[in-house]
């Protein structure tokens, strides 16, 4: 199994996702329901992580290593308050494609701080991205 495997498996639950996000934050205080969201995943990755890695790997972890994942925690916490308001605010077929377009910030972070090419290839697929999302959140 691959990454493309993996990634595929990705965009299916993350759509599933959307859909029984905007059922459950029906009626409720979005940051409430985000909440719970994010206390069941807290739940379910700790009893993968401890039944898939031995325990002592959490000492072994480097300071830059905590940094870098508590970062990408609280960048995680802020998407999902953000995405789930938009959710309660309007329909789930038009916040999604918007909220893919972290593909476009992704291609240029990732030249910006990682040094992965931004090629005319990346450019055009980008731009597809941001032509698809639009047509698909117009009303």
């Amino acid at each position: 199994m691959n990454w493309l495997f993996w990634s595929l498996l990705s965009a299916l639950f993350a759509g599933a996702t959307a859909v029984l996000a905007k059922v459950g934050v029906a009626g409720v205080n979005s940051n409430l329901a985000t909440a719970i969201r994010t206390s069941v995943v807290l739940v379910f990755a700790w009893a993968i992580a401890f039944a898939t890695v031995k325990p002592m790997a959490l000492g072994e972890l480097s300071r830059r290593t905590w940094l870098f994942l508590a970062l990408s925690g609280l960048a995680t916490g802020l998407s999902w308050l953000c995405y789930f308001r938009a959710l309660q605010l309007g329909e789930a077929s038009q916040v999604a494609p918007i909220d893919k377009l972290s593909v476009i910030f992704v291609l240029v972070f990732a030249a910006l701080f990682l040094q992965e090419p931004l090629t005319l290839k990346n450019g055009l697929g980008g731009a597809l991205i941001v032509a698809g999302a639009i047509i698909l959140a117009l009303k």
